[in-house]
């Protein structure tokens, strides 16, 4: 259909034209589809909504394939079982089959028991085999990848793990720790990058890099066994081990009185449970991986607060009620998901620091007597950027059947800034040599500019000193991530009303960086905020006020308030696994 379209174009002059409309729905899918911007893809997902197919429930498959069963499931129904459960029914086949089908299954049964076990091993039995891998958190995934290189029984391999103990419990951490000793027993080397204490004390060998972090690390401390470090008098990491020092932070307030309270919580595998909150505290939420604890508190708490307050269209979990959020008038979910999935995404940009940091470089006298404004100092907006590269500071060269390559661009060198905006400057910095910094530079630098000093403070007192300014969101990892969402929430003025919830904020962090974020955390409490805290390391949870631990196990045998309390009633609880690793160390 052709319409007719009148109006003023950017000349101000009346004009008409013919033209037809694919439609509001088909447009939006072409800009979704189509649009490099995290904003605008943000935006245009706020109509949207993800709902099961209504042909095959979400099974994938038509009725065809659905139709062969063995002992009376279907592969869709299979694939919905946990893998523990799996690993049951694939054993319990070895039994009912006849002779002529244990001849012919016995092979492929060997191998998917094998696999099985491997992936119960690492600690992931909660998991369903038909679990989306984008759900996954990033210990889990790193667990998949680990119970594959075991499979694989190779030997004389360098093994490379990033902090493979994320998001597991205390109680699934012997576990994993064996299952590395396993790959080492079988003639391998196996590097493990972590900060739990039980895998450091299993490890053959400790290395220490530091003493401090960006600038003031990079130098080897200390090296040698477990006890070996914990005697060395110049190793941080050694008096942790050692028990000199502990992460102990001042209580203050203890609750308002108020309780916030979900009634009826029964999506996934949480079994119809009520669970309080009392408010004005430190609440961590504890239990074994896949005991519910990211739906209770992410998909029903976070997302009906979201609703009920700022009308979010996103749906929360199954639950009959919440109660007492009158008490409450803002909610902040501080996640480990990306702070910008583009180069553009930078600490300095996402904590608004960015803005001042430009309106000073403006207001310098050689900016007045060249007019620029605040605009001229951005790398997303033409002006002031290079536009051989538009302000990214790298070209991304398209390698068809393998990874893009990135490469630096030639016309301004990586500096994202076109020469008239590089010759501005500021106590003889330009804005692109201001990027360059550290916040713990940035910091003595701009420590007579309020604005920005009090947002690079924040950065600062969570540990993240040694970031750059405009390092590029990609390469910083999800607990970096989440300590910059955290700092940009803690540097607007709290309510006393707000309820901040907090994914395992410690993963990345040393004991020492753990005592610093507890300290902020308690800052936000005293001030008569209430802080949730999805949680395993133990130094956090005997710093809390109040503990919910669900459980028993994950998958189905999960999803049940196992226990509640102070950190020292929970201690004392011997059917909660929390309880029992607390009473080692209260």
């Amino acid at each position: 259909e052709i319409f007719r379209v009148e109006g003023k174009n950017r000349l101000g002059r009346w004009t008409h034209f013919d033209s037809n409309f694919e439609g509001l729905i088909p447009y939006l899918e072409k800009r979704y589809k189509e649009t490099e911007s995290d904003f605008v893809r943000g935006e245009i997902e706020k109509f949207m909504v993800s709902e099961v197919c209504l042909e095959c429930q979400g099974a994938r498959l038509k009725k065809e394939s659905l139709g062969i069963t063995i002992d009376k499931l279907n592969i869709a129904e299979v694939c919905t079982q946990s893998i523990k459960e799996a690993l049951k029914w694939f054993t319990h086949l070895q039994g009912v089959m006849a002779n002529r089908e244990q001849q012919i299954g016995k092979p492929i049964l060997k191998e998917i028991i094998a696999r099985l076990q491997f992936l119960v091993d690492v600690g992931l039995d909660y998991l369903t085999l038909d679990r989306a891998s984008m759900t996954l958190a990033g210990g889990e995934a790193q667990r998949i990848r680990l119970a594959s290189q075991i499979g694989s029984g190779l030997s004389g391999v360098l093994y490379v793990l990033d902090e493979p103990s994320i998001g597991l419990h205390q109680r699934d951490n012997s576990r994993l720790i064996e299952t590395l000793k396993r790959l080492r027993d079988l003639g391998n080397t196996v590097i493990v990058n972590e900060h739990d204490a039980e895998t450091m004390e299993n490890a053959d060998l400790m290395v220490e890099i530091g003493p401090g972090a960006g600038e003031h690390g990079g130098e080897i401390v200390a090296i040698g066994t477990p006890e070996q470090i914990k005697k060395n008098p110049h190793s941080l990491t050694g008096k942790y081990l050692s028990g000199k020092r502990r992460v102990t932070v001042e209580i203050g307030q203890r609750g308002n009185g108020n309780i916030l309270k979900i009634l009826g919580a029964s999506e996934h595998n949480l079994k119809n449970i009520n669970v309080s909150f009392p408010l004005g505290q430190f609440i961590a939420v504890t239990g074994v991986s896949g005991s519910g604890k990211s739906t209770l508190i992410h998909d029903i708490l976070y997302r009906a607060l979201a609703q009920k307050i700022y009308k979010s269209r996103e749906k929360p979990g199954a639950h009959k009620g919440l109660e007492g959020t009158e008490y409450i008038d803002k909610v902040v979910l501080v996640d480990q998901s990306p702070i910008g999935r583009t180069p553009r995404s930078n600490p300095a940009t996402y904590t608004g620091a960015f803005t001042f940091i430009r309106d000073l470089f403006s207001m310098s006298p050689e900016a007045k007597i060249r007019g620029y404004k605040p605009g001229r100092f951005s790398f997303n907006v033409k002006g002031g950027r290079c536009e051989v590269c538009e302000g990214e500071g790298n070209l991304k060269i398209e390698m068809q059947f393998m990874p893009d390559v990135y490469v630096t661009c030639e016309a301004c060198n990586g500096k994202r800034y076109n020469r008239e905006a590089l010759e501005i400057h500021f106590k003889d910095k330009n804005i692109s040599e201001v990027l360059e910094m550290t916040v713990e530079e940035a910091l003595k630098f701009f420590a007579n500019i309020p604005q920005i000093k009090n947002k690079l403070q924040v950065l600062f007192d969570v540990g993240l000193g040694y970031i750059r300014l405009g390092q590029p969101a990609p390469t910083l990892s999800g607990g970096e991530a989440q300590r910059i969402k955290l700092s940009s929430e803690l540097s607007k003025r709290p309510t006393g009303h707000t309820l901040y919830i907090l994914d395992e904020p410690t993963t990345g962090l040393h004991f020492a960086d753990i005592e610093r974020l507890l300290m902020i955390l308690r800052k936000l409490v005293n001030f008569g905020n209430t802080v949730i805290i999805i949680e395993h390391n133990l130094d956090v949870i005997k710093n809390t006020d109040w503990v919910i631990d669900l459980g028993p196990e994950g998958g189905d045998l999960g999803g049940k308030v196992v226990a509640q309390g102070t950190p020292h009633d929970l201690s004392k609880i011997k059917s909660s696994f929390t309880g029992q690793y607390l009473s080692k160390i209260l």
